[in-house]
């Protein structure tokens, strides 16, 4: 796996969510963050998105691995 190029994609998506920001106020964001409940969603975000770039990395691993036992 190219680690330097996973890195800068991952960088360029991260930067480019501000782009993509809304500038109006939205009622239930707001009620959300008064209440300190908008972080407990993103956590949980963040977690099944970390789930599922790890099981990606588990599968291309275990594909490379049977790809190396394959006959040519």
């Amino acid at each position: 796996m190219n680690w330097k190029k996973l890195s800068a994609n991952l960088m360029c998506l991260l930067f480019s969510i501000g782009a993509f920001a809304q500038t109006q106020d939205v009622p239930m964001a707001d009620g959300m963050r008064a209440e300190g409940k908008i972080y407990v969603v993103v956590a949980i975000i963040l977690v099944i998105l970390f789930g599922l770039i790890g099981y990606l990395v588990f599968l291309d691993r275990k594909l490379t691995q049977l790809e190396k036992r394959m006959p040519k």
